[in-house]
């Protein structure tokens, strides 16, 4: 169980009671006159995000009221997780009902959250009783899922490059009984050589880390991950402004695992693939340059457009590999443009799918798990902003417009299986909020564990 729910044999909690401007009046009326007078004395508004403590006569702690969304309202789901780091030490209760108190159970958990490699920090002792009805062991392993893939993506890449990348999939491999297999050097430049390309300017080999799990006869998904442990942009080298977050350019990576440590850990019938093209794109006299043609795995000629378009090159020869074996589905996961940002923002990441069915199911669910997503078109004429005169395909799109929906046409190239899914992801939270610390963050992954929850339990 995660460290912040109560074993089942502990001592029943403090209630907290939540209140807005519709049940407030009738919350207090089912306190004393004592309460209600202190209440009223502090000021107290049902709010979102305020909080008083009731005290006892022996100055101990009757209870918590704390403000929420009125119903109708725009409401964070997640805005309960704001009282773990706010609440002093103990075990604590709902004694109303949240808007979700699944939800509200989880943001206790993930809302704790803090990397603590280099600056220790105190853990929360907030703890919850986890609400009747709430499955305690299901949310610990999503919480889990979640610290994974933030853990790997706010290491910085002194310490996160290709062989920790390799070391955290084995660990994960080990933990869950699953097969771990690693391709590098020749036979690297050999079978995929847009990862090779991406990663020969630097020191720190390219390989790619392919992950198994479970029996051959259940339906395959394959989740496939962008690995870049961080990014000058190449020879088209980033500003530093541009380069300073690079090292969550592995995020798609990271939620790729947090996401596989979820359906391994609840043993979905699935055999699961993961596959991480790991590398770093650095500039040195092996970097490789704007106009090289490399030849992908698929047999597709790429023109080098522009080097900071890497991910998309290590993910096409990661993806032909996934589509070999005609999975059931295939999803990748990439902090791949920002095109997608200047569209939907950070907290809301672009979905690509021809798939309507799937789309369809994917939004609904990420709606339910406040982990949200948006689709945008799989546009065909704009492949035509692809074409190279002297290979099959540009990496990059002339001009400047659309270019999270060219960066998807462009995996689309490497994938003929009908049900694939594109993420493009921020993988950051840039100022925190309940339930979610500032730094990184896994986006879409809770959608995607509930809709392959709901259909391979």
């Amino acid at each position: 169980m995660h460290p912040q729910f109560a074993a089942a044999t502990e001592a029943r909690g403090t209630p907290i009671w939540f209140v807005h401007a519709g049940n407030a009046d009738e919350v207090l009326q089912a306190f004393g006159d004592r309460e209600r007078a202190f209440a009223a004395a502090a000021g107290f508004e049902a709010k979102p995000g305020k909080l008083l403590l009731l005290p006892k006569l022996d100055g101990g702690l009757a209870g918590v009221l704390f403000g929420i969304e009125k119903p109708g309202d725009l409401i964070d789901l997640f805005r309960p997780g704001q009282l773990v780091n706010t609440l002093p030490a103990g075990i604590y209760r709902f004694a109303n009902a949240p808007h979700d108190a699944r939800l509200a159970a989880l943001a206790f958990a993930i809302g704790a959250y803090k990397f603590t490699r280099y600056r220790k920090g105190k853990p929360s002792k907030v703890r919850l009783n986890v609400p009747d009805g709430v499955d305690g062991e299901d949310l610990s392993r999503i919480a889990e899922g979640v610290a994974l893939a933030r853990d790997l993506i706010n290491t910085p890449s002194n310490d996160m490059g290709p062989d920790e990348l390799e070391a955290a999939a084995r660990t994960l491999g080990d933990a869950h009984g699953a097969k771990v297999e690693v391709t590098s050097g020749e036979k690297l430049a050999k079978d995929f050589p847009l990862i090779h390309a991406v990663g020969m300017g630097s020191p720190r080999a390219p390989r790619l880390i392919d992950i198994t799990w479970g029996n051959d006869t259940d339906p395959k998904v394959t989740l496939v991950g962008k690995g870049v442990c961080f990014d000058t942009g190449g020879l088209d080298i980033k500003p530093s402004s541009g380069m300073l977050n690079m090292k969550k350019d592995m995020g798609g990576a990271a939620t790729s695992l947090g996401l596989a440590h979820m359906i391994m850990s609840r043993k979905l019938k699935v055999r699961l693939r993961v596959l991480i093209p790991a590398v770093e794109n650095s500039t040195s006299g092996t970097s490789f340059r704007p106009r090289d043609i490399f030849t992908s795995r698929k047999g597709i000629t790429v023109e080098i457009g522009n080097t900071d378009a890497e991910g998309r090159l290590v993910l096409a020869d990661a993806l032909s590999l996934a589509d070999e074996e005609k999975p059931d589905f295939i999803v990748n996961f990439a902090t791949l443009t920002g095109a997608a940002r200047v569209a939907l923002g950070p907290d809301l990441p672009a979905m690509f799918t021809d798939d309507d069915a799937l789309a369809a199911d994917v939004a609904k669910a990420g709606l339910a798990e406040n982990d949200p997503v948006w689709r945008l078109p799989l546009w065909m004429p704009y492949e035509a902003l692809l074409d190279s005169k002297v290979s099959d395909t540009n990496n990059v799109s002339t001009g400047g417009l659309g270019g999270a929906i060219t960066a998807a046409l462009f995996l689309k190239k490497f994938v003929t299986a009908p049900s694939w899914m594109h993420f493009d992801i921020f993988a950051w939270t840039a100022s925190s909020k309940p339930g979610r610390p500032e730094g990184g963050e896994c986006q879409t992954a809770r959608a995607l564990y509930a809709l392959l929850s709901e259909r391979y339990s």
